[in-house]
């Protein structure tokens, strides 16, 4: 009887071993076609971020903004060595945040053309390939849909990553020769950390105009729609975020003045932080800046007992770090914006 019962048991193991292969087959086939589609894939947006690469770096939009660019940096780079004080104790940075009697600084130049960059690289994306009829015939290939506006948005990225960076390290090379005082550690890492904020806002621009270009039918209007929300947020909403603050903490009179503020200078500061421009120049200034100390409502209190001094770029970093996460994350809701009404259109031949 053991013996019968050993002999019983033993095909029930061994028909569990090829059920068990069965599906580690299965699985691995499976994966196998996971990492084919994803080649595929691959393949297909590398093949589309060479072509708006090479596309971009033709136009000649693109290099007309580029020479303008170059032009006024080397521009802002003699006015700050002509009105440069030699007691600066951070003589490196002042290459970048000084002004001249009649030219602005490079920070101010950046924070101005930046946004332009962006738009042009973005806002006749996809509009552009409806009029000239190409998108059907890109949307055609043996590529993924998504690879598209993936594509032309990775291309516009490392285009702007490398623009900036590019003029960043030449401008602070020139003033080096000039000045011959090398820079420290710390002023190298500022400039780093500032080119990236840089980077990040101007391509907040180029996702908010491919998003434009996206949903409009062409690219005067998606130039336009561009320019517009630059225009808000440049001028009109310091504006806004004013009249807004004096509706509900009026200072009409000296006692409300002693009362409301606090109330009227906080709320107006937190609706300008609603703007990508103040937050990347608010950001830009406290990184450039050491002397820099606070970024919100600085009262007496705080004051007392504070020891004057320069922050290290490690608390400068605590300071604005809130403001590159707010800019990150705004350029990929610009970018998911762009991405979610592109995969939902309905590209046609005519």
């Amino acid at each position: 009887m053991k013996s019968t019962a050993g002999t019983l048991k033993k095909p029930n193991g061994n028909s569990e071993k090829p059920r068990i292969k069965l599906k580690e087959i299965a699985l691995w086939k499976d994966l196998k076609k996971a990492f084919a589609l994803d080649r595929e894939s691959l393949a297909g947006l590398k093949a589309l971020y060479q072509k708006e690469m090479m596309d971009n770096i033709r136009s000649r939009r693109f290099m007309l903004i580029l020479a303008v660019i170059i032009i006024t940096s080397y521009a802002s780079l003699y006015g700050a060595l002509s009105g440069m004080s030699s007691d600066s104790d951070y003589i490196f940075l002042s290459l970048y945040t000084t002004s001249g009697n009649s030219i602005p600084s490079f920070m101010s130049f950046i924070a101005l053309l930046g946004p332009f960059v962006g738009i042009i690289l973005g806002f006749d994306g996809i509009s552009g390939e409806k009029s000239e009829r190409t998108l059907y015939r890109i949307a055609a290939q043996p590529i993924y849909r998504d690879s598209i506006i993936n594509g032309k948005f990775l291309a516009g990225t490392t285009l702007i990553f490398l623009m900036v960076f590019t003029m960043g390290i030449s401008v602070g090379a020139a003033g080096l020769l000039v000045t011959g005082v090398p820079p420290s550690l710390e002023e190298v890492g500022r400039v780093f950390f500032y080119l990236i904020f840089t980077s990040v806002y101007i391509c907040f621009w180029l996702g908010l105009s491919l998003w434009f270009s996206v949903v409009c039918r062409n690219a005067a209007a998606s130039a336009m729609a561009s320019i517009g929300v630059w225009l808000f947020f440049a001028l009109f909403m310091s504006l806004v975020a004013g009249i807004i603050a004096n509706v509900f903490y009026p200072m009409n009179n000296d006692w409300q003045m002693l009362t409301n503020s606090m109330g009227n200078y906080t709320l107006e500061l937190n609706l300008n932080r609603l703007s990508p421009y103040y937050l990347y120049s608010e950001a830009a200034s406290t990184i450039m800046n050491p002397s820099v100390r606070a970024v919100n409502v600085i009262t007496v209190e705080s004051l007392s007992g504070a020891i004057s001094g320069y922050l290290s770029l490690g608390q400068s970093l605590l300071l604005v770090w809130p403001h590159l996460a707010g800019l990150i994350a705004l350029m990929l809701v610009t970018f998911a914006g762009s991405y979610i009404c592109f995969m939902r259109q309905e590209i046609r031949s005519k």
